[in-house]
């Protein structure tokens, strides 16, 4: 187990060293001059990924199982309080590295996309909400999925059939689904220029005569249609041509019908 994890640290330690040194703009910015960090940006790449991959969700722990595990492999290991000052300063290179490290794997070529949001709660008293630093922020929403109001952010998500992670945005509770999903694709170019024949799957509130009419009108556009559970074809938004089915996109027994979201012509 030891040694499988080993070969695993050095894979990624590797292939982030080559990227960072082949593109040294995606480096967070420090002086030239002055003491280098003991700790090398790859280092910590290397140690906040393989935390992710083994379900750490604790930083204590993961640094306690770093200096009795890997010690060899990492010559300094950095405290909690270090480590948690230098991770979030690096949350830009984070998001990029974990975007390359993504591609790489077989599950990025999928494609078929699942859009969702969840709720993500931050107290639940009208003190912690006046008081709070995420006051202006977060806001008091509805979660449909739990028949419950709640005070705090939404997290979006674009995964793959596979659960690997595209695209994600934070927002307010209040925020419109569809507004951020057009924000996600909108902001991330790079993800959907070389897919032209990409399907999105959402529900309900995915769906909008607007966001069909933007769709249609923009590079790349994107349309919706019905799915129906049969395979047979299936009826267009507002009595437009019928579209095949897809497979793929079938809701499970009991579960409403999905709309689908089709990016590229």
């Amino acid at each position: 187990m030891t040694n499988d994890l080993n070969t695993l640290a050095t894979a990624l330690y590797v292939r982030i060293d080559d990227t960072l040194q082949a593109s040294p703009e995606l480096a967070p910015w420090r002086l030239a001059v002055g003491i280098a960090p003991t700790l090398s940006d790859s280092e910590l790449l290397t140690l906040a990924v393989m935390s992710a991959l083994l379900g750490y969700t604790s930083e204590r722990r993961w640094l306690r199982r770093v200096a009795a595990d890997f010690r060899g492999m990492f010559p300094y290991v950095p405290g909690q309080s270090g480590y948690n000052k230098r991770l979030p300063a690096a949350s830009s290179l984070v998001t990029r590295m974990i975007r390359i490290l993504a591609a790489d794997t077989t599950l990025w070529s999928d494609d078929v996309w699942v859009v969702d949001s969840t709720p993500v709660g931050c107290g639940c008293s009208r003190e912690t909400a006046k008081r709070s630093d995420l006051a202006g922020w977060a806001q008091y929403g509805y979660c449909a999925s739990h028949s419950r109001y709640f005070w705090g952010l939404r997290l979006h998500q674009v995964c793959t059939i596979g659960r690997l992670p595209v695209l994600f945005a934070l927002t307010g509770a209040k925020a419109d689904e569809r507004e951020t999903l057009r924000d996600m694709l909108d902001t991330a170019p790079d993800v959907t220029a070389s897919r032209s024949r990409q399907t999105i799957t959402g529900d309900e509130n995915y769906h909008g005569r607007e966001f069909e009419r933007d769709g249609h009108g923009r590079p790349g556009h994107r349309e919706w249609g019905w799915r129906d559970r049969g395979g047979a074809a299936a009826p267009g938004p507002r009595g437009g041509a019928p579209r095949p089915a897809r497979p793929h996109c079938r809701p499970r027994t009991g579960r409403p019908h999905r709309r689908c979201l089709r990016h590229g012509g």
